[in-house]
This record gives C-alpha cells, structure tokens and sequence, in this order.
C-alpha cells in the first residue's frame, strides 16, 4: 500500500525536474567552454534581439543584480554586439539592442549548438526522440508560466 502523499510525490518529482534541468543547463555551457561568448552573453544577445530589452529585465531574466547584467552589457558594447538607445516607451530607460555583429554572433552559436545538440539526438534511439519530441509543448508551457 502506497501511502505517499499526492504533494510528496509532486514535490519529488520537482526536485528530479530541477536536476534534470540543471544538467541540461551545465551540458549546454559546456558546449561554449571554448567559444568566444560566454553562455551568459549569448542569452544577454538573444535578449537584445527583436526590438531589445531593458537592463532591468535582462538582469532579471539571467539571474543577475542590474550592475552584473551592466557589466556584460558594457564588454558586448564595446566588441560592437550591442547598442543602447533611449527606450521610445519611457524616455528616463534604456533599452539594450543586438547589432548586425550580435545577430551574427547569435546565428553562429545557435548553429553550432544546434549541430553538436543533434549529433547528441542522434544517438538515441526514434522513440527517445519522439519522447523529447512529445514533451517540448510542457516545456513551453511550464516555461510560459514562469514568465509571467
């Protein structure tokens, strides 16, 4: 007879997801350990794609306090990746935009890590694929709930 408690069971299965995810995060970074831009700046460039982003948000979304995600900001800057301008929406903000080189830049490490991401798929069997395949609508919706 089980007697586990259907919210120990949840929170179990939270902690093997967050495991999970932690490896996938560590196995990512790996993939850049000898690219020129650290995964930080690659997701501070990505960020800045499609009309750019506030610091404040890009501090958020990285984890970081407003002068760390500044710091990134200001290297990207000067290797000409990126570009601040006056926020049209509120002029006392910045909004922090990928230049032509940025975009470059983004382009060339998603294809590389695309291409070794899958060299990775295809040692795994078809229904391992197809189950990665099957969970990736979770994976956006637990990702969309976390944004909001």
């Amino acid at each position: 007879m089980n007697t586990e408690h259907p919210a120990d069971a949840l929170i179990e299965l939270a902690q093997e997801f967050r495991n999970a995810l932690r490896q996938s995060v560590f196995v990512l970074r790996r993939l850049d350990a000898h690219a020129e831009l650290s995964s930080a700046q690659l997701s501070v460039l990505k960020m800045a794609l499609d009309g750019g982003a506030r610091v404040g948000e890009i501090a958020r979304d990285l984890g970081l306090k407003v002068p760390s995600a500044t710091e990134q900001i200001i290297r990207l800057e000067r290797a000409g990746l990126l570009r601040r301008e006056a926020d049209p929406d509120d002029s006392r903000a910045v909004r922090v935009l990928a230049t032509a080189e940025g975009r470059a830049a983004v382009d060339l490490a998603d294809r590389r890590r695309n291409e070794h991401i899958a060299a990775i798929l295809a040692t795994l069997g078809q229904d391992e694929r197809e189950a990665i395949r099957a969970a990736l609508p979770v994976f956006h919706k637990i990702n969309s709930s976390v944004r909001n």
